[in-house]
Formats: structure tokens, sequence, C-alpha cells
């Protein structure tokens, strides 16, 4: 049976979105937004490219929720983008009611669909979406890993003057400042980071990929990253879909793994058709340890901001 799609949120990222799950042919798309025209629009010329591509499945523009009944993944991009001084917890109070009326309507039309937010602070609004669905933690998580490892990877592989597939890198932790790029475990083709860049190098790299999304913000001044935020939830809804049972870093729910219950924070997760199916747990060091704890921290303080 054709699998089901739903995007909620019309704008940059749900749109593009969209458009990579069709040049994938993940199967049936739903762009699904509360503004008349936007999502119908954009969905007609996405589907009238189907020929060009070779895409078999349907894509529908609708403001209804009725149309995305019994999707299989529902990817949440609805809310505010940031703007060039803004932090993403700036966008908090206005995005955790977008968020939480999106989830609630999606999960009584699909309610044993995969879920995936998109929508910044990320980490406070799949914990947003988590309290309001009911949904189980393996059924529900948050885009931050795939994009900021993909950054990551993207510099790391700049400097190296290598093919960025060829480079290894995760980053764990929340998707904002405090983000932690694991510096130990980045490799090139097995070969460690450390033993090919020197250490001010890694460390400018690091920082870069930490402030990633602000530098997009402040080139476009307008609005926020889109083509890899969008391909990066397109990416995770794919594996599941498959059942890949890929490894990628994802906002997923902790109940003791690295000592941490009860926060949404980006960990390695195995993905297949059942969700998360289980979190790649490893020692850290003493100091990956106090910086993986200042992610809880600001999570923390985002949770209690939600009032949920």
């Amino acid at each position: 049976m054709k699998k089901k799609i739903t995007i909620i949120g019309a704008g940059n990222v749900g749109a593009t979105a969209a458009h990579w799950a069709l040049t994938r042919n993940l199967g049936d798309i739903v762009l699904l937004d509360v503004m008349e025209g936007i999502p119908q629009g954009k969905a007609l010329d996405l589907w009238q490219s189907g020929p060009l591509d070779s895409y078999a499945g349907t894509v529908t523009g609708t403001n209804d929720y009725a149309d995305s009944a019994n999707s299989d993944v529902v990817i949440i991009t609805a809310g505010l983008a940031r703007k060039p001084g803004m932090s993403r917890d700036d966008l908090l109070a206005k995005n955790v009611a977008i968020v939480k009326s999106c989830a609630e309507e999606a999960v009584k039309h699909s309610p044993d669909c995969f879920m995936i937010v998109v929508t910044n602070p990320i980490d406070a609004m799949v914990h947003t979406a988590f309290k309001v669905t009911g949904l189980d933690k393996s059924r529900i998580i948050g885009m931050a890993g795939v994009l900021d490892s993909a950054r990551y990877r993207t510099f790391l592989a700049e400097a190296l003057g290598v093919a960025p597939a060829d480079v290894n890198a995760l980053v764990m932790g929340i998707h904002g400042d405090k983000m932690l790029p694991m510096v130990r475990l980045a490799n090139v083709g097995g070969v460690p980071i450390t033993e090919l860049l020197p250490e001010e190098k890694i460390a400018e790299i690091v920082e870069r990929t930490q402030q990633g999304g602000i530098e997009i913000v402040n080139h476009l001044k307008t609005g926020s990253a889109f083509y890899t935020p969008g391909l990066a939830a397109v990416e995770m809804a794919e594996v599941v879909l498959k059942d890949s049972k890929r490894v990628l870093p994802c906002a997923a729910y902790l109940e003791g793994e690295f000592g941490i219950s009860g926060y949404f924070l980006g960990v390695p997760v195995v993905l297949g058709d059942k969700g998360v199916e289980r979190i790649l747990e490893f020692a850290l060091t003493e100091e990956e340890k106090a910086a993986l704890q200042e992610s809880v921290n600001a999570v923390s303080r985002q949770m209690e901001a939600t009032g949920l």
C-alpha cells in the first residue's frame, strides 16, 4: 500500500520538505496550511513536476485536517521563522500555541502516525507535541541533529578538501548555541579529525556549527534556513517509511540514557518502522557530560516556558 506523508505548514521549510519527499517518491503527499490558497497552489505546482521527475504519487494542498487522515508520517513545520537578532527561544511563546494546535488536530485524524517536529525551538516544541498528543515516545521526535550534523560534516569536509559523504560526525544536545558537536568521534574514512586538523581549526568549525542557523538568518534577513532543514525531516521520514534501521541524531525522549530523564534531546537513535527502536548510549567524557548538562539546563528552561 502506498505511504502517506502530511506536512503541516506550507512555508519555506514545509514546501521544500514536500519537494524533497516528491523527488524521493515516498508516497502520497498532503501539504496543509491555515492560509487559503497557499498549500493548494504550491501542491499543484509540485504535482505537475511528476512527469519530469517520474513521480507516481499525489500531492494535495489543503486547509482541512480531514485530508490528512491515516497519514503514516506527519511533519510539523508550521510556526514563525527567525529573523536577525532573534534567538530560537524568542519564538517559543508564539510557536508553542501553533504546534499545540497542529499536533492535536493531526493525531485526531492519524492516531497511529509517526510525528517529526521541525518548528523552533525544536526541543521544546517536540515536548509540547508529545504532551498534547499522547503519542508513545517511540513515535515522536524532533528534527535537529540531522541538520546540525550535516552542517558540521559540511564544514569539516571543506576544511579537509574531501567529499562530505565521507565525513562521519555527530552533534548531540539541544538545537541551539549549547549543542555539542562531538569532536573525538568525528572522522574521515575512519581517520579521526584530530589527526588531520589543528585544534584551533576544529574549535572554529565547532563554533560555526553552533552558530550555523544564525549565519544563514543574517544573510537572508527575512527568514531562516529551509533547504537542508526540509531535507533533514524527509530523511528521517524516509528511514521510518522504509524501515531502514539507520542511525540518525534526533531529539528523542530520554528515560535514563546518558544519565538524563524527562527531556527530548539530540542523541543517536536507531529509526525503523516502529519509530525510535533504541537509543545508542555510550560513555561520555567529563567534559562532554558537562556540555550535555548545559543543553539539559537550556531545554529545561524552554519546557518551563511552554507551561505544559
